[in-house]
């Protein structure tokens, strides 16, 4: 058994799955508990559109430009 956990109100799942799919439904923090584990976040936010993070901050990051890098600072 699975329990979501948001504010003060909780729903229950019978899986993993179930309960994951519904704490991105909400796209608000949560605590997922369950057995021996608790996972907390916002889930579903990890991705990037049009260059702009979800929380409206310019993606700028790019491996490309990194390689190498340490060696022509030396």
């Amino acid at each position: 058994m699975y329990k979501v956990i948001e504010k003060q109100s909780s729903t229950e799942f019978a899986n993993l799955d179930l309960a994951l799919a519904f704490a991105k439904e909400l796209n608000v923090f949560v605590t997922i508990q369950g057995g021996e584990f608790e996972i907390v976040g916002v889930f579903g936010v990890d991705s990037v559109k049009d260059g702009v993070c979800p929380d409206g901050v310019k993606y700028d990051w790019n491996k490309a430009s990194r390689i190498g890098r340490v060696k022509k600072e030396r």
